[in-house]
Protein backbone atom coordinates (compact mmCIF):
# COMPACT_ATOMS: atom_id res chain seq x y z
CA UNK A 1 0.00 0.00 0.00
CA UNK A 2 1.15 3.81 -0.81
CA UNK A 3 0.93 7.00 1.12
CA UNK A 4 -2.19 9.32 0.85
CA UNK A 5 -1.42 10.29 -2.51
CA UNK A 6 -0.33 14.24 -3.10
CA UNK A 7 -1.13 16.75 -6.57
CA UNK A 8 2.60 16.17 -7.55
CA UNK A 9 1.60 12.11 -7.99
CA UNK A 10 -0.14 13.68 -10.86
CA UNK A 11 3.07 15.05 -12.82
CA UNK A 12 3.94 11.65 -14.90
CA UNK A 13 0.37 11.39 -15.92
CA UNK A 14 1.13 14.82 -16.82
CA UNK A 15 3.85 14.90 -18.62
CA UNK A 16 2.89 11.31 -20.70
CA UNK A 17 0.42 13.94 -22.20
CA UNK A 18 3.36 15.52 -24.10
CA UNK A 19 5.96 12.22 -24.81
CA UNK A 20 5.83 10.60 -28.18
CA UNK A 21 4.18 7.59 -27.28
CA UNK A 22 1.84 4.38 -28.50
CA UNK A 23 -2.03 4.75 -27.68
CA UNK A 24 -1.16 1.53 -25.61
CA UNK A 25 1.51 2.76 -24.02
CA UNK A 26 -0.23 5.96 -22.90
CA UNK A 27 -2.87 3.97 -21.36
CA UNK A 28 -1.18 1.62 -19.88
CA UNK A 29 1.63 4.04 -18.30
CA UNK A 30 -1.68 6.04 -17.13
CA UNK A 31 -2.73 3.28 -15.22
CA UNK A 32 0.74 2.03 -13.53
CA UNK A 33 1.21 5.97 -12.54
CA UNK A 34 -2.41 5.20 -10.86
CA UNK A 35 -1.45 2.16 -9.04
CA UNK A 36 1.75 3.91 -7.80
CA UNK A 37 -0.29 6.68 -6.32
CA UNK A 38 -3.17 5.29 -4.91
CA UNK A 39 -3.17 2.19 -1.94
CA UNK A 40 -5.11 0.14 -4.89
CA UNK A 41 -4.65 -3.55 -6.25
CA UNK A 42 -5.78 -2.64 -9.48
CA UNK A 43 -6.38 -0.10 -11.80
CA UNK A 44 -8.37 -0.08 -15.20
CA UNK A 45 -9.21 2.39 -18.21
CA UNK A 46 -12.23 1.79 -20.13
CA UNK A 47 -13.53 2.77 -22.88
CA UNK A 48 -16.74 3.74 -23.78
CA UNK A 49 -18.41 2.27 -27.13
CA UNK A 50 -21.81 2.23 -27.37
CA UNK A 51 -23.26 0.54 -23.98
CA UNK A 52 -20.10 -1.48 -23.60
CA UNK A 53 -16.88 -0.57 -21.18
CA UNK A 54 -13.93 -2.16 -22.98
CA UNK A 55 -10.62 -2.33 -20.70
CA UNK A 56 -8.04 -0.25 -22.35
CA UNK A 57 -5.21 -0.88 -19.79
CA UNK A 58 -5.13 -2.60 -16.70
CA UNK A 59 -3.01 -2.90 -13.67
CA UNK A 60 -2.91 -5.96 -11.05
CA UNK A 61 -5.97 -7.86 -13.01
CA UNK A 62 -5.86 -11.49 -14.25
CA UNK A 63 -4.78 -10.86 -18.16
CA UNK A 64 -8.06 -12.46 -19.58
CA UNK A 65 -9.76 -9.01 -18.48
CA UNK A 66 -8.23 -7.84 -21.82
CA UNK A 67 -10.18 -9.66 -23.96
CA UNK A 68 -13.59 -8.97 -21.79
CA UNK A 69 -16.40 -6.57 -22.57
CA UNK A 70 -18.82 -5.07 -19.47
CA UNK A 71 -22.32 -4.44 -20.81
CA UNK A 72 -23.38 -1.08 -18.56
CA UNK A 73 -26.58 -2.95 -18.09
CA UNK A 74 -24.91 -5.89 -16.63
CA UNK A 75 -22.71 -4.32 -14.18
CA UNK A 76 -24.68 -2.20 -11.66
CA UNK A 77 -21.20 -0.03 -10.46
CA UNK A 78 -19.91 0.55 -13.91
CA UNK A 79 -23.42 2.25 -15.03
CA UNK A 80 -23.29 3.97 -11.74
CA UNK A 81 -19.88 5.76 -12.31
CA UNK A 82 -20.81 6.73 -15.60
CA UNK A 83 -24.16 8.07 -15.02
CA UNK A 84 -21.88 10.71 -12.35
CA UNK A 85 -20.46 13.68 -12.51
CA UNK A 86 -17.73 13.32 -9.92
CA UNK A 87 -15.78 10.09 -8.70
CA UNK A 88 -17.68 7.60 -6.82
CA UNK A 89 -16.48 5.86 -4.04
CA UNK A 90 -18.86 2.85 -2.70
CA UNK A 91 -19.63 2.05 0.77
CA UNK A 92 -17.69 -1.07 2.28
CA UNK A 93 -20.92 -2.93 2.95
CA UNK A 94 -22.38 -2.07 -0.72
CA UNK A 95 -24.94 -4.87 -1.92
CA UNK A 96 -23.71 -4.56 -5.75
CA UNK A 97 -21.35 -7.15 -7.70
CA UNK A 98 -17.79 -6.21 -8.03
CA UNK A 99 -17.13 -6.59 -11.83
CA UNK A 100 -13.84 -7.37 -11.05
CA UNK A 101 -14.53 -10.05 -8.28
CA UNK A 102 -12.02 -13.10 -8.32
CA UNK A 103 -9.87 -11.47 -11.07
CA UNK A 104 -7.20 -9.16 -8.86
CA UNK A 105 -3.91 -11.23 -9.94
CA UNK A 106 -2.90 -13.23 -7.23
CA UNK A 107 -5.71 -13.38 -5.16
CA UNK A 108 -8.35 -15.05 -7.41
CA UNK A 109 -10.74 -16.54 -4.24
CA UNK A 110 -10.64 -12.73 -2.49
CA UNK A 111 -13.66 -10.07 -3.78
CA UNK A 112 -12.80 -6.69 -4.23
CA UNK A 113 -14.04 -4.94 -0.83
CA UNK A 114 -13.03 -1.31 -1.64
CA UNK A 115 -13.93 0.06 -5.03
CA UNK A 116 -14.39 4.22 -6.19
CA UNK A 117 -14.43 4.83 -10.06
CA UNK A 118 -13.89 7.81 -12.00
CA UNK A 119 -15.92 9.02 -15.19
CA UNK A 120 -13.98 10.33 -17.91
CA UNK A 121 -16.05 13.27 -19.54
CA UNK A 122 -14.41 15.41 -22.47
CA UNK A 123 -16.06 18.40 -23.96
CA UNK A 124 -19.42 17.43 -22.07
CA UNK A 125 -19.41 13.84 -23.71
CA UNK A 126 -18.38 10.40 -21.75
CA UNK A 127 -15.39 8.61 -22.92
CA UNK A 128 -14.85 6.05 -20.79
CA UNK A 129 -14.43 5.18 -16.81
CA UNK A 130 -11.03 4.67 -14.72
CA UNK A 131 -11.79 2.52 -12.01
CA UNK A 132 -9.73 1.52 -9.03
CA UNK A 133 -9.95 -0.89 -6.62
CA UNK A 134 -8.46 -2.85 -2.99
CA UNK A 135 -8.64 -5.80 -1.05
CA UNK A 136 -8.19 -4.06 1.73
CA UNK A 137 -11.66 -2.64 2.90
CA UNK A 138 -11.35 1.00 3.42
CA UNK A 139 -8.34 1.65 1.70
CA UNK A 140 -9.46 4.43 -0.28
CA UNK A 141 -11.64 6.63 2.82
CA UNK A 142 -8.24 9.12 3.31
CA UNK A 143 -8.23 10.02 -0.45
CA UNK A 144 -8.79 13.79 -0.78
CA UNK A 145 -11.86 14.16 -2.98
CA UNK A 146 -9.86 16.96 -5.00
CA UNK A 147 -7.10 14.41 -6.08
CA UNK A 148 -9.57 12.28 -7.78
CA UNK A 149 -11.17 15.04 -9.28
CA UNK A 150 -7.66 16.00 -10.86
CA UNK A 151 -7.09 12.30 -11.54
CA UNK A 152 -10.22 11.95 -13.75
CA UNK A 153 -9.48 14.89 -15.71
CA UNK A 154 -5.86 14.10 -16.48
CA UNK A 155 -7.03 10.54 -17.55
CA UNK A 156 -9.98 11.89 -19.80
CA UNK A 157 -7.40 13.87 -21.49
CA UNK A 158 -4.94 10.96 -21.98
CA UNK A 159 -7.26 8.20 -23.12
CA UNK A 160 -9.19 11.14 -25.45
CA UNK A 161 -5.34 12.31 -27.06
CA UNK A 162 -4.13 8.05 -27.21
CA UNK A 163 -7.48 7.98 -29.76
CA UNK A 164 -6.93 10.94 -31.18
CA UNK A 165 -3.32 9.97 -31.98
CA UNK A 166 -4.51 6.43 -33.15
CA UNK A 167 -6.92 7.53 -35.32
CA UNK A 168 -4.70 10.36 -37.23
CA UNK A 169 -2.32 7.58 -37.54
CA UNK A 170 -5.07 5.06 -39.03
CA UNK A 171 -6.37 8.20 -41.68
CA UNK A 172 -2.45 8.89 -42.34
CA UNK A 173 -1.61 5.55 -43.66
CA UNK A 174 -4.79 4.82 -46.11
CA UNK A 175 -7.61 7.04 -46.92
CA UNK A 176 -11.24 5.97 -47.04
CA UNK A 177 -11.10 4.00 -44.11
CA UNK A 178 -14.31 3.65 -42.64
CA UNK A 179 -15.87 5.01 -39.42
CA UNK A 180 -14.43 3.11 -36.62
CA UNK A 181 -18.13 2.27 -35.30
CA UNK A 182 -19.35 1.08 -38.74
CA UNK A 183 -16.29 -1.16 -38.30
CA UNK A 184 -17.09 -2.16 -34.90
CA UNK A 185 -20.89 -2.92 -35.71
CA UNK A 186 -20.20 -4.66 -39.03
CA UNK A 187 -17.47 -6.80 -36.84
CA UNK A 188 -19.99 -7.26 -34.20
CA UNK A 189 -23.01 -8.48 -36.25
CA UNK A 190 -20.82 -10.93 -38.41
CA UNK A 191 -18.76 -12.98 -35.43
CA UNK A 192 -16.05 -10.99 -33.98
CA UNK A 193 -12.85 -9.27 -33.46
CA UNK A 194 -9.47 -10.13 -34.49
CA UNK A 195 -8.38 -11.09 -30.51
CA UNK A 196 -5.06 -10.43 -29.50
CA UNK A 197 -2.45 -7.94 -28.43
CA UNK A 198 0.95 -9.87 -29.83
CA UNK A 199 3.29 -8.83 -31.93
CA UNK A 200 2.60 -11.28 -34.04
CA UNK A 201 -1.61 -10.19 -34.43
CA UNK A 202 -0.27 -6.55 -33.99
CA UNK A 203 1.32 -7.57 -38.02
CA UNK A 204 -1.37 -9.14 -39.23
CA UNK A 205 -3.32 -6.48 -38.57
CA UNK A 206 -0.73 -3.66 -39.97
CA UNK A 207 -0.84 -5.99 -43.16
CA UNK A 208 -5.06 -6.05 -42.97
CA UNK A 209 -4.70 -2.09 -43.07
CA UNK A 210 -1.89 -1.83 -45.88
CA UNK A 211 -4.71 -4.09 -48.11
CA UNK A 212 -7.49 -2.96 -46.79
CA UNK A 213 -8.14 0.34 -48.84
CA UNK A 214 -7.13 -1.44 -51.96
CA UNK A 215 -9.37 -3.34 -54.40
CA UNK A 216 -6.81 -6.35 -55.28
CA UNK A 217 -7.83 -9.90 -54.79
CA UNK A 218 -6.65 -11.24 -51.56
CA UNK A 219 -5.11 -14.80 -50.71
CA UNK A 220 -5.67 -15.64 -46.91
CA UNK A 221 -4.14 -18.94 -45.54
CA UNK A 222 -3.73 -20.84 -42.32
CA UNK A 223 -3.98 -24.00 -40.86
CA UNK A 224 -7.44 -25.09 -39.75
CA UNK A 225 -9.57 -23.08 -36.99
CA UNK A 226 -6.81 -19.88 -37.08
CA UNK A 227 -9.53 -17.69 -37.89
CA UNK A 228 -9.27 -16.90 -41.68
CA UNK A 229 -12.46 -15.89 -42.28
CA UNK A 230 -12.43 -13.55 -39.10
CA UNK A 231 -9.42 -12.02 -41.04
CA UNK A 232 -11.15 -11.63 -44.32
CA UNK A 233 -14.53 -9.91 -42.60
CA UNK A 234 -11.65 -7.55 -40.65
CA UNK A 235 -10.69 -6.91 -44.38
CA UNK A 236 -14.11 -6.02 -45.68
CA UNK A 237 -14.77 -3.84 -42.56
CA UNK A 238 -11.93 -1.59 -43.78
CA UNK A 239 -12.54 -2.10 -47.29
CA UNK A 240 -13.80 1.25 -49.11
CA UNK A 241 -17.09 -1.28 -49.69
CA UNK A 242 -17.40 -2.04 -45.99
CA UNK A 243 -21.13 -0.93 -46.59
CA UNK A 244 -21.99 -3.39 -49.04
CA UNK A 245 -22.16 -7.19 -48.02
CA UNK A 246 -19.90 -9.98 -47.89
CA UNK A 247 -20.85 -12.78 -49.72
CA UNK A 248 -19.87 -16.25 -48.43
CA UNK A 249 -19.37 -18.90 -50.82
CA UNK A 250 -17.74 -22.54 -48.77
CA UNK A 251 -16.31 -24.01 -52.56
CA UNK A 252 -15.67 -27.12 -50.69
CA UNK A 253 -19.89 -27.63 -49.79
CA UNK A 254 -20.59 -26.92 -53.55
CA UNK A 255 -21.58 -30.72 -55.41
CA UNK A 256 -19.91 -30.40 -58.83
CA UNK A 257 -23.38 -30.57 -60.32
CA UNK A 258 -24.11 -27.24 -59.22
CA UNK A 259 -21.17 -25.53 -58.45
CA UNK A 260 -20.94 -23.41 -61.54
CA UNK A 261 -24.82 -22.48 -61.61
CA UNK A 262 -23.82 -21.42 -58.02
CA UNK A 263 -20.55 -19.29 -58.50
CA UNK A 264 -22.07 -17.67 -62.27
CA UNK A 265 -26.13 -18.08 -62.41
CA UNK A 266 -28.05 -19.35 -64.80
CA UNK A 267 -31.13 -18.84 -67.13
CA UNK A 268 -34.77 -20.12 -66.94
CA UNK A 269 -34.71 -23.11 -68.64
CA UNK A 270 -30.80 -23.65 -69.01
CA UNK A 271 -31.19 -27.58 -67.87
CA UNK A 272 -33.71 -29.36 -66.42
CA UNK A 273 -35.25 -27.99 -63.09
CA UNK A 274 -34.43 -24.42 -63.87
CA UNK A 275 -37.49 -23.40 -63.40
CA UNK A 276 -36.18 -19.56 -62.96
CA UNK A 277 -33.51 -17.61 -62.87
CA UNK A 278 -30.81 -17.58 -61.02
CA UNK A 279 -28.34 -14.70 -60.63
CA UNK A 280 -25.60 -17.00 -58.67
CA UNK A 281 -23.11 -15.46 -56.42
CA UNK A 282 -20.85 -13.09 -58.38
CA UNK A 283 -23.65 -11.26 -59.24
CA UNK A 284 -25.34 -11.14 -55.75
CA UNK A 285 -21.74 -9.56 -54.93
CA UNK A 286 -21.96 -6.70 -57.46
CA UNK A 287 -20.17 -3.61 -56.05
CA UNK A 288 -19.21 -5.37 -53.08
CA UNK A 289 -16.73 -8.64 -52.23
CA UNK A 290 -17.07 -12.43 -52.28
CA UNK A 291 -14.97 -14.83 -50.03
CA UNK A 292 -14.44 -18.03 -51.82
CA UNK A 293 -13.71 -19.89 -48.61
CA UNK A 294 -11.98 -23.34 -48.97
CA UNK A 295 -10.77 -22.19 -52.62
CA UNK A 296 -8.43 -25.54 -52.74
CA UNK A 297 -11.11 -27.19 -53.39
CA UNK A 298 -12.63 -26.06 -56.26
CA UNK A 299 -12.88 -28.58 -59.22
CA UNK A 300 -10.30 -28.01 -61.72
CA UNK A 301 -12.78 -27.83 -64.97
CA UNK A 302 -14.07 -24.45 -62.97
CA UNK A 303 -11.26 -22.84 -62.20
CA UNK A 304 -10.65 -20.99 -66.13
CA UNK A 305 -14.06 -19.69 -65.67
CA UNK A 306 -12.60 -18.05 -62.48
CA UNK A 307 -9.84 -16.68 -64.15
CA UNK A 308 -11.72 -15.65 -66.78
CA UNK A 309 -13.69 -13.43 -64.10
CA UNK A 310 -10.75 -12.14 -62.16
CA UNK A 311 -8.78 -11.23 -65.76
CA UNK A 312 -11.72 -9.54 -67.84
CA UNK A 313 -14.43 -9.38 -64.73
CA UNK A 314 -17.09 -10.86 -67.00
CA UNK A 315 -19.14 -13.64 -66.04
CA UNK A 316 -21.51 -16.36 -68.64
CA UNK A 317 -24.19 -17.63 -66.26
CA UNK A 318 -24.91 -21.10 -68.11
CA UNK A 319 -27.28 -21.17 -70.73
CA UNK A 320 -26.54 -17.72 -71.29
CA UNK A 321 -25.59 -16.58 -74.69
CA UNK A 322 -23.15 -13.79 -73.21
CA UNK A 323 -21.17 -12.63 -70.85
CA UNK A 324 -22.15 -10.11 -68.16
CA UNK A 325 -19.78 -7.77 -66.66
CA UNK A 326 -19.21 -7.50 -62.94
CA UNK A 327 -17.45 -5.66 -60.30
CA UNK A 328 -16.60 -7.47 -57.19
CA UNK A 329 -13.30 -7.48 -54.94
CA UNK A 330 -12.51 -11.43 -54.33
CA UNK A 331 -10.94 -12.60 -51.28
CA UNK A 332 -10.05 -16.54 -51.26
CA UNK A 333 -9.09 -18.57 -48.20
CA UNK A 334 -7.30 -21.76 -47.82
CA UNK A 335 -5.91 -24.17 -45.59
CA UNK A 336 -3.63 -25.93 -48.54
CA UNK A 337 -0.45 -25.57 -49.57
CA UNK A 338 -1.37 -24.30 -53.24
CA UNK A 339 1.94 -24.05 -54.55
CA UNK A 340 1.80 -27.97 -53.83
CA UNK A 341 -1.20 -28.64 -55.12
CA UNK A 342 -0.10 -27.04 -58.17
CA UNK A 343 2.73 -29.22 -58.74
CA UNK A 344 0.08 -32.00 -57.61
CA UNK A 345 -1.65 -30.60 -61.20
CA UNK A 346 -5.00 -30.07 -58.62
CA UNK A 347 -4.82 -26.62 -59.17
CA UNK A 348 -4.15 -24.21 -62.21
CA UNK A 349 -0.92 -21.85 -61.79
CA UNK A 350 -2.07 -18.92 -63.42
CA UNK A 351 -5.41 -19.25 -61.05
CA UNK A 352 -2.83 -18.93 -58.40
CA UNK A 353 -0.93 -15.76 -59.55
CA UNK A 354 -4.46 -13.60 -60.13
CA UNK A 355 -5.57 -15.01 -56.48
CA UNK A 356 -2.22 -14.45 -55.28
CA UNK A 357 -2.01 -10.66 -55.46
CA UNK A 358 -2.13 -9.80 -51.66
CA UNK A 359 -1.62 -12.86 -49.32
CA UNK A 360 -1.83 -12.54 -45.85
CA UNK A 361 -1.21 -15.94 -43.46
CA UNK A 362 -3.59 -16.02 -39.84
CA UNK A 363 -0.59 -17.76 -37.63
CA UNK A 364 -1.35 -20.06 -35.72
CA UNK A 365 -2.02 -20.11 -32.29
CA UNK A 366 1.02 -21.67 -30.91
CA UNK A 367 3.03 -18.45 -32.82
CA UNK A 368 1.48 -15.65 -30.14
CA UNK A 369 0.40 -18.07 -26.59
CA UNK A 370 0.57 -15.08 -24.89
CA UNK A 371 -3.10 -13.80 -26.48
CA UNK A 372 -4.36 -16.91 -24.88
CA UNK A 373 -5.34 -15.39 -22.01
CA UNK A 374 -7.33 -12.76 -23.50
CA UNK A 375 -8.99 -15.20 -26.04
CA UNK A 376 -10.18 -16.92 -23.37
CA UNK A 377 -11.87 -14.14 -21.66
CA UNK A 378 -13.45 -13.21 -25.06
CA UNK A 379 -14.97 -16.69 -25.39
CA UNK A 380 -15.95 -16.30 -21.71
CA UNK A 381 -17.54 -13.39 -21.91
CA UNK A 382 -19.42 -15.03 -25.41
CA UNK A 383 -20.16 -18.04 -23.67
CA UNK A 384 -21.77 -16.54 -20.43
CA UNK A 385 -24.13 -14.77 -22.40
CA UNK A 386 -25.49 -17.80 -24.13
CA UNK A 387 -25.29 -19.86 -21.22
CA UNK A 388 -27.11 -16.96 -19.01
CA UNK A 389 -24.71 -17.53 -16.02
CA UNK A 390 -23.22 -15.47 -13.69
CA UNK A 391 -18.94 -13.93 -14.04
CA UNK A 392 -16.99 -16.19 -15.54
CA UNK A 393 -13.49 -16.27 -13.73
CA UNK A 394 -10.36 -18.49 -14.11
CA UNK A 395 -8.33 -20.05 -11.76
CA UNK A 396 -4.25 -19.37 -11.94
CA UNK A 397 -4.27 -22.66 -12.78
CA UNK A 398 -6.57 -22.79 -15.42
CA UNK A 399 -4.96 -19.99 -17.23
CA UNK A 400 -1.53 -22.20 -16.64
CA UNK A 401 -3.32 -24.83 -17.89
CA UNK A 402 -4.55 -23.36 -21.13
CA UNK A 403 -1.09 -21.74 -21.53
CA UNK A 404 0.83 -25.23 -21.79
CA UNK A 405 -1.84 -26.41 -24.32
CA UNK A 406 -0.58 -27.09 -27.79
CA UNK A 407 -3.79 -26.59 -29.61
CA UNK A 408 -3.46 -28.27 -32.99
CA UNK A 409 -7.10 -27.25 -33.58
CA UNK A 410 -5.69 -23.23 -32.72
CA UNK A 411 -8.06 -20.89 -31.83
CA UNK A 412 -11.30 -22.76 -32.57
CA UNK A 413 -10.36 -25.35 -29.91
CA UNK A 414 -9.23 -22.83 -27.47
CA UNK A 415 -12.59 -21.60 -28.14
CA UNK A 416 -14.05 -25.05 -27.60
CA UNK A 417 -12.54 -25.79 -24.49
CA UNK A 418 -13.47 -22.79 -22.88
CA UNK A 419 -16.51 -23.25 -23.70
CA UNK A 420 -16.75 -26.52 -22.41
CA UNK A 421 -15.00 -25.92 -19.03
CA UNK A 422 -17.56 -23.10 -18.13
CA UNK A 423 -20.34 -25.83 -19.24
CA UNK A 424 -18.29 -28.35 -16.39
CA UNK A 425 -17.85 -25.57 -14.10
CA UNK A 426 -21.70 -24.36 -13.83
CA UNK A 427 -22.57 -28.02 -12.67
CA UNK A 428 -21.25 -26.55 -8.90
CA UNK A 429 -22.96 -23.65 -8.57
CA UNK A 430 -26.29 -22.08 -8.38
CA UNK A 431 -27.75 -20.45 -11.93
CA UNK A 432 -26.48 -16.67 -11.53
CA UNK A 433 -23.90 -17.62 -9.39
CA UNK A 434 -20.47 -16.37 -10.14
CA UNK A 435 -18.55 -19.15 -12.05
CA UNK A 436 -15.12 -20.07 -11.05
CA UNK A 437 -13.04 -22.14 -13.77
CA UNK A 438 -10.11 -24.49 -12.65
CA UNK A 439 -7.92 -26.89 -14.66
CA UNK A 440 -9.84 -29.84 -13.55
CA UNK A 441 -13.07 -28.35 -15.92
CA UNK A 442 -10.18 -28.12 -18.39
CA UNK A 443 -10.81 -32.09 -18.86
CA UNK A 444 -11.62 -33.52 -22.41
CA UNK A 445 -15.23 -35.45 -21.58
CA UNK A 446 -17.49 -35.55 -18.99
CA UNK A 447 -16.44 -39.36 -18.69
CA UNK A 448 -13.08 -37.67 -17.47
CA UNK A 449 -14.53 -35.66 -14.70
CA UNK A 450 -16.08 -38.83 -13.40
CA UNK A 451 -12.90 -40.40 -14.03
CA UNK A 452 -10.48 -38.23 -12.46
CA UNK A 453 -11.27 -38.97 -8.90
CA UNK A 454 -8.62 -39.57 -6.12
CA UNK A 455 -7.79 -43.34 -5.47
CA UNK A 456 -10.11 -46.04 -4.62
CA UNK A 457 -10.84 -45.48 -0.82
CA UNK A 458 -10.51 -41.63 -0.77
CA UNK A 459 -14.68 -40.99 -1.41
CA UNK A 460 -17.32 -43.63 -2.88
CA UNK A 461 -17.48 -45.60 -6.32
CA UNK A 462 -20.72 -44.42 -8.02
CA UNK A 463 -23.25 -47.38 -8.27
CA UNK A 464 -23.47 -49.88 -10.93
CA UNK A 465 -25.72 -48.34 -13.66
CA UNK A 466 -25.73 -44.69 -12.29
CA UNK A 467 -26.61 -42.16 -14.73
CA UNK A 468 -23.32 -39.81 -16.07
CA UNK A 469 -25.66 -36.47 -14.00
CA UNK A 470 -25.78 -39.11 -10.29
CA UNK A 471 -22.35 -39.70 -11.34
CA UNK A 472 -21.00 -36.40 -11.56
CA UNK A 473 -22.96 -35.35 -8.10
CA UNK A 474 -21.45 -38.08 -5.95
CA UNK A 475 -17.97 -36.86 -7.40
CA UNK A 476 -18.42 -33.07 -6.25
CA UNK A 477 -19.81 -34.77 -2.97
CA UNK A 478 -16.90 -36.62 -2.33
CA UNK A 479 -14.51 -33.68 -3.29
CA UNK A 480 -15.89 -31.57 -0.85
CA UNK A 481 -15.93 -34.02 1.91
CA UNK A 482 -11.74 -34.35 0.76
CA UNK A 483 -11.29 -31.00 0.84
CA UNK A 484 -13.18 -30.49 4.59
CA UNK A 485 -11.30 -33.19 5.84
CA UNK A 486 -8.43 -31.57 4.66
CA UNK A 487 -8.83 -28.52 6.17
CA UNK A 488 -10.04 -29.54 9.72
CA UNK A 489 -13.96 -28.89 8.30
CA UNK A 490 -12.78 -25.19 7.61
CA UNK A 491 -15.37 -24.17 4.91
CA UNK A 492 -14.00 -21.38 4.23
CA UNK A 493 -10.62 -22.96 3.37
CA UNK A 494 -12.01 -25.60 1.60
CA UNK A 495 -13.40 -23.36 -0.40
CA UNK A 496 -10.21 -22.10 -1.50
CA UNK A 497 -8.98 -25.65 -1.73
CA UNK A 498 -11.78 -26.26 -4.17
CA UNK A 499 -11.17 -22.90 -6.53
CA UNK A 500 -14.90 -21.48 -5.15
CA UNK A 501 -15.98 -18.66 -3.88
CA UNK A 502 -17.00 -19.77 -0.38
CA UNK A 503 -20.37 -19.04 -1.02
CA UNK A 504 -21.45 -21.01 -3.87
CA UNK A 505 -19.50 -23.86 -1.59
CA UNK A 506 -22.60 -23.33 0.76
CA UNK A 507 -24.95 -23.38 -2.15
CA UNK A 508 -23.73 -26.61 -3.61
CA UNK A 509 -23.28 -28.37 -0.41
CA UNK A 510 -26.83 -27.40 0.82
CA UNK A 511 -28.04 -28.75 -2.82
CA UNK A 512 -25.91 -32.01 -2.72
CA UNK A 513 -27.31 -32.44 0.85
CA UNK A 514 -23.99 -32.27 2.73
CA UNK A 515 -25.79 -29.40 5.17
Amino acid sequence: MTTTPQLHDLLPIALDMTASLTAVDRTKRLVEAVARALPCDAAVVLRLEGDELLPVAAHGLSPDIMGRRFVRAEHARLDIICSQDAPTLFPEDSSLPDPYDGLVEGAPHLDVHACLGCPLWVEGKLVGVLTIDALEPGAFDKVDKRFLVHLAALAAAALRTSDLIDALERQARHQGLVAKDLVQDVLQRRGGLLIGESEVMARVRREIELVAGSDFPVLVTGETGVGKELVVRTLHAQSPRSDRPLVYVNCAALPDSIVESELFGHTRGAFTGADEERPGKFRVAEGACLLLDEIGELPLHMQPKLLRVLQEGEIQPVGADHAVHVDVRVFAATNRDLEAEVEAGRFRADLLHRLDVLRIRAPALREHPEDIPQLAGHFADHTRSRLGTGPIRFSPDALAALLERPWPGNVRELQNAVSRAILWATSRIERGHPVFVTSADLTESPQAIVEAAPAPGAQPVPPLGATLRESVLEYQRSLIKQALAGSDDNWAAAARTLGMHRSNLYHLAKRLGLR
